[in-house]
């Protein structure tokens, strides 16, 4: 039997979906650090978002990190990070100036076998460029201040608002169930030890609250609070 179709997102829904795209913004400004860490994901765009913040002059030495998911496997079945690194090498993009962490397959994997990567190559790292889709900035920063708390963090993605964003992916109900995903981890995921604390806006917890009840919710997460 064939799928159902969708329902259509009604326009109080995507208002909600805004309220958590910018919240999950961290607004900061590109600028020069130590180090850019790469957050593989599906999207090709992080990768070249990465290598524009290179050629910029950003960051002398970029870190590509990430291993294989259910979501990507098909789409980079080498590996997200390699798959990464094969795309700035096409662009340009020095081999010298790349790092390649391929195991890693959660955001905290990605800060800390990146760690293990810069300091193995002698890297001296004050700062770090973090680069990832756009619903992600908040969960990277949260996780890396946990992780690293003494480096200074900017966080950077591709430039796309939520509506060039949905239709660079092609999914609505996908992109507004990743947006409640990510939100979720951000409220609890600091619970569990695996990053810090940030405030959520009384508004964005309402706009939250409904999505989940309006059956945004499959990238939802099993989440059981430490005994």
């Amino acid at each position: 039997m064939a799928d159902r179709e969708q329902p259509a997102i009604t326009a109080a829904q995507w208002a909600d979906a805004q309220l958590i795209w910018d919240y999950h913004l961290m607004g900061h400004k590109p600028s020069p650090c130590s180090a850019a860490i790469v957050f593989g994901s599906h999207d090709l765009g992080v990768a070249t978002t990465a290598v524009d913040l290179y050629r910029a002059g950003l960051v002398p030495v970029i870190v590509f990190s990430g291993g294989n998911s259910p979501t990507t496997k098909a789409r980079f079945p080498r590996g997200e990070a390699v798959h990464y690194r094969e795309h700035a090498l096409e662009v340009g993009v020095p081999d010298d100036a790349i790092l390649v962490e391929p195991r890693a397959g959660n955001t905290g994997q990605n800060v800390r076998f990146s760690r293990e990567i810069l300091s193995g190559a002698g890297v001296d790292v004050e700062s770090l460029l973090l680069v990832s889709k756009p619903y992600m900035e908040r969960r990277t920063y949260a996780t890396c201040r946990k992780l690293w708390p003494e480096a200074d963090l900017v966080c950077a993605s591709e430039p796309l608002g939520l509506d060039d964003y949905v239709k660079a992916i092609g999914d609505g109900k996908l992109v507004v169930d990743m947006l409640v995903g990510d939100l979720q981890r951000v409220i609890e995921y600091p619970k569990l030890g695996f990053a810090v604390e940030q405030h959520v806006p009384d508004e964005v917890h309402a706009a939250y609250a409904r999505l989940r009840r309006a059956g945004f919710d499959s990238r939802l997460v099993m989440v059981q609070a430490k005994a």
